[in-house]
């Protein structure tokens, strides 16, 4: 929501708009204006030396006629010229808010989710055990206890929440795996083998008590029977792979994609949803990946080390890649999430928010998100008119559309 700027005349004077400073120069001020905004001079107020007794103080009435018009120019200053309103520390945002929560400055906020059967009802997860709920579309939030989640030994880290209609997944690290099949009012803590390779960073419901998770070693599983059996995806973990050496003649993999009965299935970040197998691809590009996932056209979009970005030429799965430019301050670009085919937003370090209205091909800067001292680490959009941006030191942006 874009805020313009508005002159209004008024003669309330009662009721000021700006606060002027004296010392301030309207170097934009039109040249016929000046006379009438120079400041009375007071030259019979006091002076130097007088060789005549009447040239002492000017009288009482003098003054304060001088006062009075002293007064009303420093009033009407900003009427005539060129003044621009007075910003706040923080600046608005054009198309998002900042939303207040009950957390500490220190957390780092990592996903969100909502009900589909209720889409006021969601959930916010982060650093240091935090769990927030909402029931208003997320303009307010409160911390949300789950006592199978509490553990003295331990300050967990929710990575990751999906839902399926009522049914839920939440993972963390340390290895936790909390279920719900009630939309959330209650949840079920489900026991993980200590043989699972890596933490579990990424789960995705995918119908009734199914879900499939990642690890950060790469390994993808899969449940049918409310998480107590998972079952591999992958003949081995990405890390194992990327291990294996070129003489071995098996190259290594840099991500996976994969197939659903022959219908690709979008997802908001990765491409990681429910599949009955996946295959690894090889990256073209020199950098590393650092995420990637779906266009609202069907198409990819790849992010890399360093602040690049790139789509992939036409729809479908394909290993070919054109970098776009975007302004990104040299900060990382770390999530992309797309509300159409044609608007999307991009978010990094350092505030970093990026905007297109052309599919990705052209992004301009957010400059109002610069005062965000903050790096922004996940874009989300629930709808076309619900989109949230995640970020450490408790910073959480609501789209306003």
């Amino acid at each position: 929501m874009k805020m313009a700027t508005t002159l209004q005349l008024t003669t309330d004077f009662s009721k000021p708009i700006i606060v002027v400073k004296p010392s301030l120069e309207f170097a934009s001020t039109p040249r016929h204006c000046r006379t009438s905004l120079s400041l009375p001079r007071f030259n019979n107020i006091v002076r130097a030396s007088s060789s005549s007794s009447d040239s002492s103080l000017v009288s009482r009435r003098h003054f304060v006629s001088e006062t009075a018009a002293l007064s009303l120019t420093l009033t009407t200053l900003p009427l005539f010229g060129s003044v621009q309103p007075a910003k706040s520390e923080e600046s608005a945002l054009s198309e998002w808010e900042k939303v207040s929560l009950p957390i500490d400055p220190g957390v780092v906020l990592l996903d969100i989710a909502f009900v589909p059967e209720d889409p006021k009802h969601g959930f916010l997860l982060g650093t240091r055990q935090t769990i927030l709920e909402t029931k208003d579309g997320g303009d307010t939030w409160v911390p949300r206890s789950i006592p199978s989640a509490e553990d003295e030994d331990f300050n967990y880290r929710f990575n990751s929440i999906s839902f399926k209609g009522k049914e839920g997944w939440i993972v963390g690290k340390p290895a936790i795996l909390l279920h719900t099949s009630d939309s959330g009012n209650s949840w079920e803590r489900i026991p993980l083998s200590s043989q699972l390779p890596g933490d579990m960073v990424y789960i995705k419901a995918t119908g009734e008590k199914s879900a499939e998770m990642v690890t950060d070693e790469g390994a993808i599983y899969i449940t049918s029977n409310r998480g107590y059996n998972w079952k591999a995806a992958v003949q081995e973990t990405v890390s194992a792979t990327l291990n294996r050496t070129v003489s071995s003649g098996i190259s290594g993999a840099s991500y996976y994609t994969g197939y659903a009965q022959s219908t690709r299935v979008n997802c908001d970040s990765l491409p990681i949803i429910f599949q009955p197998f996946w295959q690894p691809h090889n990256r073209t590009i020199a950098r590393r990946i650092q995420n990637m996932g779906w266009r609202a056209d069907g198409g990819l979009w790849l992010l890399v080390r360093g602040g690049g970005l790139y789509l992939s030429k036409g729809t479908g799965l394909t290993e070919e890649f054109e970098e776009v430019p975007v302004q990104s301050r040299g900060f990382g670009i770390l999530d992309v999430g797309y509300r159409s085919k044609d608007e999307a937003w991009a978010a990094g370090g350092s505030g970093i928010l990026l905007r297109t209205t052309n599919g990705g091909k052209t992004w301009t800067r957010d400059k109002a998100a610069d005062n965000i001292a903050a790096n922004l680490y996940s874009v989300k959009f629930i709808d076309d008119t619900t989109g949230f941006v995640l970020g450490n030191d408790g910073v959480l942006l609501r789209y306003l559309g």
